[in-house]
């Protein structure tokens, strides 16, 4: 009798345990936060080395602070500011010191405009005296402290003002600025979303000067979209957006001198008929300007030496590729002044050191790997750090070297995705690591070592919630295909029987220089993809050639033909994977956003006895819509290049369309148009094809806001079920 109640325990023990570990994931708690991770939001290392900030969030009251802490004993050791004590601020989101640390710009009322720039309200926050002052009454953009911290600089309806702290003052140093026409010291949309910098200003070591790019849009075409809002007529939002092929802002280089009050144009004996200027920053001399020309093609780069007291200027280094120079332009002056420079010369992305003048002194990193972030220099120890992925394509790793090139050092001991963030005198770092089978953890270390201190935050919280779900394992391998070893992960569903025959969706992206296979944590697609494998789906994604991180000539052979090859290698993966006995060849589908909608699309056309179904959300469907500096880095003009722009454009052959199609964009897409869905419905309208499609008002190209993302998602996923799916109920 005691065995028998002992068994009926023991059972109810293990199908309570075998019930928590079969909980399903839902849509609704993908996109409702439930996975939310925990972070180090805006960390900041201080000064002296030994102490680091953090913006905190009280849930509770609402209000955040900037919070101290003791880089060795990893405790709070202060408060320095918070919104509870500044009755003009319910809250700040983001802050800025000033180099001395004595002052610290707060931002609150942020309103994003694009993909990288904002404006916002800021208070400028004295340290010593707890003083609030507010910047300026008006949202502006990109506020930031001169060197000595008694001003600061910022853009407000396309021109540049200056704040003086002392004397509360503030000065107008350009008058032109207008709408779609003018703009000083921040940059237009194109230099935004491809250069991916805001702030087109910079100020001298000494105070006194601030050097900035003037940007003149007129002769650059507009383009227009309805805002539906919820009045009664919609509004037309109009800005300046350069289609590959057509005209550029012209830019400049000008300078202001606080001690005269007087700017005038930086002229240098530029040869380029038609150029960019991605970088603009002043060397440790107070006088020597470093500025980039890089012609239109983007396979030329000059880097100018200028000096603003004698005006004489020369190119102390010209980068040159058969194809194009990456974007980034990353230049590091040390304090001698000899620079850093990151470049594909001999294939692989690694950090060069050369004089002042521009002569080579060294390659500081070599080896069929790349540098993917350049971490800073510290001088006392003759030691650059850096990340890589030396320890294969789809982890990152953190690494000291010296100046030289010698005594290399791996710092990070995980494998999968690991990032720093260095204390100011280089003696520790803290380390975000992360991969697909753990979630973000911050660990204080030891930049000398590497070794492990103390941890600072973890995800286990999340880690034990997850253990009551039925989770699938991503697999990591490689695929060979057309040639190449291509980058693979795939999820199989939890009670996976290799004696069946399951549906497979492919995801991928493919643009150039990208990637989609890496060993890191969830994003929330990961999830939705747990979501699909629950279902009884398997899913698989592939990095074809283009993609990044495996040497310059693997990304850079779609140069002039973006898609072709991308497209070749998914539908070759595709037939490969529907080889495999547990894969159901007729059940197979693809979806992507973005470059990977253009993808899937093309995939779907070309592959349509291989696709069954694809799903486009937001895609490029005509590179001749796109912009200049991306779509001309790859491709060249299409007056230069016309069989390349549409030789792989899918409006061009909408009749190869057999399978299950859906079609998404967002009608307020300022990067992608909604223009290129437009042209692609109406191709398949005229060709008699049947297809999805779904409009989201007024949503720009990420789609996102309220229930959108759970809306979309829930479509996509209905999408699959009905046309990927069959009668039988998936196990």
């Amino acid at each position: 009798m005691r065995y028998f109640k002992f068994s009926i325990c023991v059972y109810f023990i293990l199908t309570s345990l075998l019930s928590a570990q079969n909980q399903l994931i839902s849509l609704e708690e993908i996109w409702g936060g439930v996975f939310r991770t925990e972070s180090m939001d805006v960390l900041h290392s201080m000064e002296n080395g030994k102490q680091y900030s953090v913006l905190n969030f009280d849930r509770n009251t609402g209000s955040t602070s900037i919070d101290i802490y003791d880089y060795q004993t990893l405790e709070k050791v202060q408060t320095l500011v918070s919104s509870t004590n500044i009755p003009q601020l319910r809250y700040f989101v983001d802050y800025t010191f000033s180099n001395d640390e004595q002052k610290v710009l707060l931002a609150t009322e942020v309103e994003q405009i694009y993909r990288h720039s904002s404006r916002a309200i800021y208070f400028v926050y004295d340290i010593n005296t707890e003083e609030v002052v507010k910047l300026h009454d008006e949202k502006v953009q990109e506020p930031t402290f001169s060197p000595d911290g008694s001003k600061v600089a910022f853009a407000l309806d396309n021109n540049l003002y200056i704040k003086d702290l002392l004397s509360g003052n503030t000065t107008q140093i350009t008058s032109d600025g207008k709408k779609n026409s003018i703009i000083n010291g921040v940059t237009d949309w194109v230099y935004e979303e491809e250069f991916a910098f805001v702030k087109a200003f910079d100020w001298n070591t000494d105070s006194n000067k601030i050097a900035f790019i003037r940007f003149d849009e007129t002769d650059v075409p507009e383009f227009s979209m309805d805002v539906y809002g919820t009045a009664l007529y919609p509004q037309q939002y109009v800005f300046k957006y350069p289609k590959a092929g057509e005209n550029n802002s012209k830019v400049s280089i000008h300078m202001y001198d606080l001690e005269t009050n007087k700017s005038h144009e930086i002229k240098v004996k530029n040869t380029f008929d038609d150029f960019y200027i991605p970088k603009l920053k002043w060397t440790n001399s107070a006088n020597n300007l470093c500025a980039i020309y890089l012609n239109r093609h983007q396979n030329e780069a000059h880097i100018w030496l200028i000096n603003t007291v004698t005006k004489q200027s020369e190119i102390i280094l010209t980068e040159k590729d058969e194809a194009y120079i990456e974007e980034g332009y990353p230049i590091h002056f040390l304090k001698d002044n000899t620079f850093l420079w990151i470049s594909e010369t001999d294939g692989y992305n690694h950090i060069y050191h050369y004089s002042e003048k521009g002569k080579l002194i060294n390659q500081v990193t070599m080896g069929s790997w790349e540098v993917t972030e350049y971490y800073g220099f510290d001088e006392k120890t003759q030691r650059i750090f850096y990340q890589s992925v030396e320890n294969g394509s789809i982890n990152r790793d953190v690494y000291s070297v010296k100046l030289n090139g010698r005594n290399k050092k791996r710092l990070t001991k995980n494998e999968g995705t690991n990032s720093a963030s260095f204390s100011a005198d280089f003696s520790y770092f803290i380390n975000a690591f992360s991969n697909a089978t753990t979630p973000p953890k911050y660990t204080l270390n030891s930049a000398d070592s590497g070794n492990l201190i103390k941890g600072i935050k973890d995800n286990d919280r999340l880690l034990q919630e997850l253990s009551n779900y039925k989770i699938s394992k991503k697999e990591f391998s490689t695929i060979n295909v057309n040639g190449n070893d291509l980058n693979m992960w795939m999820i199989k569903p939890a009670n996976f029987d290799d004696s069946k025959q399951y549906p497979l969706l492919m995801y991928q992206y493919s643009g150039p220089g990208s990637q989609s296979a890496a060993n890191s944590w969830h994003s929330y697609n990961d999830y939705w993809y747990q979501h699909l494998a629950q279902q009884g789906y398997i899913i698989a994604c592939v990095d074809g050639r283009g993609t990044g991180f495996k040497g310059a000539d693997f990304k850079k052979v779609t140069y002039l033909n973006l898609v072709k090859y991308e497209t070749e290698d998914q539908i070759e993966v595709a037939k490969k994977l529907g080889e495999l006995p547990y894969v159901d060849a007729d059940r197979i589908g693809i979806w992507g956003w973005s470059y990977g909608g253009h993808m899937s699309t093309n995939c779907l056309l070309k592959g349509n006895d291989v696709f069954k179904m694809a799903i486009a959300v937001a895609p490029v469907t005509s590179w001749r819509f796109y912009d200049t500096i991306y779509t001309e880095r790859f491709m060249r003009t299409p007056q230069e290049n016309p069989d390349g722009y549409d030789d792989n454009s899918p409006f061009n052959y909408p009749e190869m369309l057999k399978g299950d199609y859906l079609l998404v964009h967002g009608s307020g897409d300022d990067n992608v148009h909604v223009q290129h869905t437009m042209r692609m419905v109406e191709a398949l309208i005229q060709a008699n094809k049947d297809f999805d499609w779904a409009i989201y008002p007024d949503k720009n190209h990420g789609i996102y806001g309220g229930n959108t993302r759970l809306h979309l998602f829930r479509k996509m996923t209905n999408f699959i079920h009905e046309n990927l799916g069959d009668k039988r109920e998936f196990e």
